[in-house]
């Protein structure tokens, strides 16, 4: 489970958020590339908050499949 006090500093502020037990499988750019995003050597973190049902729809599952529970919602 992520945790709020792990997130890292490259998320952008809002409800969903990256940890540090990121391992840059890359699962959640290909469901929600709207709004998570790796570059190079680092970690994921999101790019954007959703905006829509759609993308929130898209960060649910990408929650759902992170293989080490590292993207965290903190709720509304």
């Amino acid at each position: 489970m992520a945790n709020s006090k792990d997130k890292l500093s490259n998320n952008v502020p809002g409800r969903y958020y990256v940890d540090s037990q990121c391992i840059q499988c890359g699962n959640c750019v290909m469901v929600a590339s709207e709004n998570f995003w790796i570059e190079g050597d680092e970690m994921a973190r999101v790019i954007k908050q959703p905006e829509n049902e759609d993308e929130e729809s898209r960060c649910k599952d990408a929650k759902e499949i992170c293989p080490v529970e590292a993207i965290g919602d903190d709720g509304e």
